[in-house]
C-alpha cells in the first residue's frame, strides 16, 4: 500500500511542489465553473444586470422619449415617416400597363416647355447646342485638373462613372420616350444612339463641381450646379432622359467622386492616415507615379 501524499511530500520537496500546484489548479477550475454557472460575485451581478436591461423597456419607448428623439434627430424621424408613407403608396398604387408608356412626373411637369420646344425647331437646336457647350466645359475642367494641375481624382471618378454607366446601360435598355426631340447639335453630336440610364451629363457636372469645392472655387461650383439644374430641365423637356436617369446621375457623381478619393487616399497613405484625407491641395498625382 503506497504512503499518503502528505508523507511522500514530507520526504520529497519536488513532490510537495507538484501536489500544491495540482491543488491550486483544481481550486481555480472549480471557481471558474462556479462563475460560469451563475454563482455569486461580480460575474453573477453583471449577468443579472444584463438580464434586467433586456427586461427593462428602452427609454425612448415613451411619450417623452419619442419627443426627445424627434427633437434631437428630426432627419431620421422624417425618413421613418417617409418609409411608412411610401410603403402604403407602393402597396396601393396602380401599376402601369405593359402596353402603356412609362409614367414620369418630370415629363408631366415640363409639358408646357416640351410643347414650346416641339413647335420651335430652332429653339430645340439652340438648347441642344448650349447643353453641348456645358458638357464641353465639364470635360475641359476635368482635363485641366489632371493635365495642368496634376490632380487626377476627378478624371478617375469620371472614368469609373462612365464605365459603370455603360455596364448598366447594356444590362437594362430603357425604351426611348415617344416624344423625344432629337437634335444634331446635341451631345453625342449627330443625334446618334445613347444610354438612357443613367445621365452622364448630370453625373459629370456633379464630379466637376465637387472638385471645384475641394479647391475652394465656390463661385464656379455654384455656377456649374445652376447650369446642371437647367440642363436637367432641358433634358426632361426634350424627353432626352427620364427623371430617374437624372436622379441617379446625381448619386453616381457623388458616389464615384467619393470612391476615387478613397482610392487615392489608400494609394498615398497605404490605407492609414492618408496625408490628403479630403484631397485638398490634392497630391493624388503621387499615386500615379508610385510603385
Amino acid at each position: 500500500m503506497p504512503p499518503p501524499p502528505s508523507v511522500t511530500a514530507a520526504h520529497d520537496p519536488a513532490a510537495a511542489a507538484t501536489t500544491a500546484t495540482t491543488t491550486r489548479r483544481r481550486k481555480d477550475h472549480a471557481a471558474k465553473v462556479h462563475l460560469a454557472l451563475g454563482g455569486g460575485g461580480a460575474g453573477a451581478k453583471e449577468m443579472g444586470a444584463a438580464a434586467e436591461g433586456w427586461a427593462r423597456r428602452p427609454e425612448w419607448c415613451s411619450a417623452a422619449g419619442v419627443a426627445a428623439v424627434l427633437r434631437r434627430h428630426p432627419a431620421p424621424a422624417l425618413f421613418g415617416c417617409g418609409l411608412l408613407l411610401f410603403m402604403a403608396v407602393e402597396y396601393t398604387i396602380p401599376m402601369v400597363r405593359p402596353d402603356s408608356p412609362p409614367l414620369d412626373l418630370g415629363f408631366l411637369a415640363t409639358r408646357g416647355m416640351h410643347a414650346a420646344v416641339a413647335a420651335t425647331p430652332w429653339l430645340n437646336s439652340l438648347l441642344a447646342a448650349l447643353n453641348t457647350i456645358f458638357v464641353a466645359m465639364q470635360a475641359a475642367y476635368i482635363l485641366w485638373a489632371i493635365l495642368a494641375e496634376q490632380r487626377p481624382r476627378a478624371a478617375v471618378a469620371t472614368l469609373m462613372m462612365f464605365t459603370c454607366r455603360g455596364v448598366l446601360g447594356c444590362a437594362t435598355q430603357l425604351p426611348l420616350p415617344e416624344e423625344f426631340l432629337g437634335s444634331g447639335m446635341d451631345f453625342p453630336v449627330g443625334n446618334v444612339s445613347f444610354f438612357l440610364f443613367f445621365s452622364g451629363h448630370v453625373a459629370g457636372a456633379v464630379i466637376a463641381a465637387a472638385d471645384m469645392r475641394r479647391e475652394g472655387r465656390m463661385a464656379l461650383a455654384r455656377l456649374y450646379d445652376a447650369l446642371n439644374v437647367l440642363q436637367a430641365v432641358r433634358l426632361l423637356a426634350c424627353r432626352g432622359h427620364y427623371t430617374i436617369d437624372l436622379a441617379v446621375g446625381v448619386g453616381a457623381g457623388i458616389l464615384f467622386d467619393t470612391v476615387s478619393g478613397w482610392y487615392f487616399d489608400a494609394k498615398n497613405g497605404d490605407g492609414k492616415n492618408a496625408p490628403e484625407k479630403h484631397c485638398r491641395s490634392c497630391q493624388c498625382h503621387k499615386a500615379l507615379l508610385s510603385h
